[in-house]
């Protein structure tokens, strides 16, 4: 796992980051101020910039404005620095500033002649504008301005960047002008308490309002938006505009999106949950019926499907000679009786060996359809995706759309990534949560098996304590989860992982420290997030093994949370 080295300290030195520029003005612009970056918004694919080891690329989307964007890929030994040479007029000050987008992104600026610059941002799962200012010396003609990215993290994006200021004779972009009124607005997807809206992206536009029955309601800058806040059952009308610097356009047609009738996202899970994974197999665990897992449970999860010879799809196969002769229907009978308990019982698709690949809108369907049939004939009451080999956001995305689309409000849509994949918003499992976040019920992140990784806070922290479950924590409390779609997961025991092991006592103080600012370490969140759902284990057959020492300790701390 891409883990940033002790001599690559992350700074804000002419070699950091690529993200995203703006140099602010120190005094009011004047009349004669412009852009003076060529080729700011990469329309013109990547003239005027010369990006390392072939690193950076134009692509359609994302894109802040207009129809293209920089995509720049670290790899190895090079950061994928991207510059420009922009000419500039001596014993001035411009605004630096640009839009990034995903892994870690600098933007900078060299040859100044006074003192040079850079900021940067740690990732981001939306555009974010990155700014600063600098003064040119008196003999300097011209500045180097660069983004770049980080060793080991994920690409980022950039866009419109702007070196704004008077004019240094070597020509820039011409200034915008209104953007058009977006197209193609559709509803893509309802909830009992949110629309989601798609359109068009218009040229030039820097962002979006979005509209509801005729006040402005959000501003976006990608194409797409979720309007939450809304009364189950309900009908609401939408319109979008584009908007850039040069103004607002007209509004675009009006559509109408209903509310269902009852709220998806987990259906009646208890506000505070514990899930335990249940194994289908035997490694020297305690042996199981479903039966026999212990009450605190809310959320059992099956480990695990199955993949099949279709792309995409899964099965479930009992293992009924490894589980003393368990039978498919008392299986079945006992999923019905732990949901007359008021416990979930959903497959779990994936685990460390699992070779599920969901890649093309063929093999997500056939994901939706396949764990769709397993819930029709074992009752699963929805799905677990724990797949540790890596998926891709957009057609996974898809599929559990229309895996919801066929279940209805009461799925139960759980997650139980690796560490690495929530250290940032542009990771794929991170986005996926994002993508479904209307219909996600939580995120189970497993908090071993882990290296060290970066907390919220910049700072790196070691698996073990309570500071790594609360700083990684952290990153999905603000990286666009809500707090009740975020668990805690752990071994119950030390056999339960190869490494990670805490004692539940270390699992209720991070929760008391999310959920009420104490009990924490060093690391103390800027506020608490009472809502946070709970915890998970790896798994309920070690922690029978443990004599339930796990879910006997951590299952009413939780389930007394606030």
């Amino acid at each position: 796992m891409p883990i940033l080295s002790r001599t690559r300290r992350l700074t804000l030195g002419t070699t950091t980051v690529v993200a995203a520029l703006v140099l602010g003005f120190a005094h009011p612009a004047s009349a004669a101020d412009i852009n003076n970056a060529k080729n700011a918004g990469f329309e013109s694919g990547l003239s005027g910039w010369t990006c390392s080891a072939s690193s950076g690329t134009t692509v359609s989307s994302p894109v802040h404005g207009g129809s293209a964007a920089l995509k720049a890929t670290p790899a190895g030994q090079d950061n994928a620095r991207c510059t420009q040479t922009v000419a500039v007029k001596p014993n001035s000050t411009y605004t630096l500033s640009a839009w990034v987008q995903g892994g870690y992104a600098y933007l900078g600026a060299t040859g100044t002649g006074t003192t040079d610059v850079s900021t940067w941002t740690p990732d981001s799962a939306s555009w974010k504008q990155l700014t600063t200012t600098f003064s040119t010396g008196a003999s300097t003609t011209s500045v180097t301005v660069y983004t770049h990215g980080w060793y080991g993290q994920a690409a980022y994006f950039a866009d419109d960047v702007s070196v704004y200021g008077p004019d240094g004779g070597g020509g820039g972009d011409p200034a915008p002008t209104v953007p058009s009124t977006p197209g193609g607005l559709t509803v893509s997807g309802t909830s009992s308490s949110s629309v989601s809206l798609a359109w068009n992206a218009v040229s030039g536009a820097t962002g979006y309002n979005v509209y509801r029955d005729g006040t402005k309601v959000t501003a976006v800058t990608g194409a797409s938006a979720t309007v939450t806040g809304l009364a189950a059952s309900t009908s609401y009308g939408f319109q979008v505009t584009a908007t850039n610097s040069a103004g607002e356009s007209a509004k675009s047609a009006t559509v109408t999106g209903r509310t269902s009738a009852t709220g998806g996202g987990g259906g009646a899970v208890p506000k505070h949950a514990v899930t335990g994974y249940w194994q289908n197999f035997n490694n020297g665990a305690t042996v199981q019926k479903l039966s026999a897992v212990q009450s605190q449970y809310d959320i059992i999860a099956v480990a695990f499907a199955d993949a099949t010879t279709t792309p995409g799809a899964v099965t479930f196969n009992l293992d009924s000679a490894g589980l003393g002769g368990y039978t498919v229907d008392q299986f079945k009978a006992d999923i019905k009786a732990k949901q007359a308990a008021g416990k979930k019982v959903v497959v779990s698709v994936g685990g460390q060996n699992g070779t599920v690949s969901v890649s093309d809108s063929s093999s997500a369907a056939n994901f939706a359809n396949s764990v769709y049939s397993l819930m029709q004939t074992y009752g699963f009451d929805g799905v677990d995706i724990d797949l540790e080999n890596g998926l891709n956001a957009t057609y996974m995305s898809q599929a559990l759309r229309s895996l919801s689309a066929k279940a209805g409000p009461s799925l139960v849509l759980t997650m139980a990534p690796q560490t690495i994949d929530m250290q940032s918003t542009s990771n794929a499992y991170f986005q996926t949560a994002l993508n479904v976040k209307d219909i996600l019920t939580v995120v189970n992140m497993q908090y071993y098996n882990s290296g060290s990784m970066l907390g919220c806070d910049g700072k790196v922290y070691s698996q073990g304590s309570v500071d790594f479950l609360t700083a990684l924590a952290c990153i999905q409390l603000e990286g666009g989860l809500s707090p009740s779609q975020v668990g805690l997961g752990l071994p119950a025991s030390t056999s339960g992982a190869g490494s990670g092991y805490v004692s539940p006592t270390v699992v209720n103080n991070a929760l008391d420290c999310l959920t009420k600012g104490t009990g924490c370490g060093s690391f103390k969140p800027s506020k608490t997030y009472p809502d946070l759902r709970g915890a998970m284990t790896w798994s309920t057959n070690w922690d029978a093994a443990a004599g339930n020492a796990w879910s006997n300790a951590v299952g009413p701390h939780v389930h007394g949370l606030p």
